[in-house]
């Protein structure tokens, strides 16, 4: 897939006030200051659409970029560490269920998992919601740079077994770093895959007021 064209669309602090028009969104997700800023610049080529702070948990809406006139791209807030209160962090765990949950037009989650680190809990919790209630995702390693290949390697495999003992079987796992663009088209080439596939997407329930 080519991106000729990203352009943002909305933020929104709750559901109802997502784009009401009938298409196909995917979304992404992890936990503060895993690179999912840069990794949304890297798929749309774009350097600047995807804010990057050096503060973790700065997104906190949900942001919707239209790409290519067709699909959009969707920012989630991040879960875990953010400087923020704890009734803010209550209402950016609601939005986040809220839109996962309840958002027809999402096809597919795109879980990010900083390639660094060992299986964290919070990451593995959250997967498995995912699984309880049957949303679709593939996880996506990032900032696979930082560490030789073979220490990459090495830690996508015992995040593998990990998720082995819960799951009879894996999710798409996708490779990146934004930093040398590295998997940039199997990312893309999935999501073409997967838009050349689907279905006429379900139309959102028109905005009468009504919270999500």
């Amino acid at each position: 897939m080519n991106i000729t064209s990203a352009v943002f669309r909305c933020s929104s602090q709750k559901l109802s006030q997502c784009p009401a028009d009938n298409r196909w969104e995917f979304a992404f997700i992890g936990r503060s200051n895993v690179g999912k800023s840069s990794l949304i610049n890297l798929l749309t080529d774009s350097p600047a659409l995807a804010k990057v702070s050096a503060t973790p948990g700065k997104t906190r809406l949900i942001n919707h970029f239209l790409i290519n006139g067709s699909w959009y791209l969707v920012d989630l807030p991040g879960y875990g560490y953010a400087r923020v209160s704890k009734g803010q962090r209550k209402e950016f765990s609601k939005l986040i269920l809220d839109y996962i949950l309840k958002r027809e037009q999402m096809y597919f989650l795109f879980v990010l998992v900083d390639s660094r680190l060992e299986p964290q809990k919070i990451d593995l919790d959250f997967m498995s919601l995912l699984g309880e209630h049957g949303i679709p995702f593939g996880i996506v390693f990032t900032k696979c740079d930082k560490l030789s290949a073979n220490q990459t390697e090495s830690n996508i495999a015992r995040y593998r077994r990990t998720l082995l003992e819960s799951w009879e079987e894996l999710p798409p796992i996708f490779r990146t770093s934004s930093e040398k663009r590295q998997g940039r088209e199997p990312i893309l080439d999935f999501i073409g895959t997967c838009l050349a596939d689907a279905p006429e997407p379900p139309a959102p329930p028109a905005k009468d007021g009504h919270k999500a």
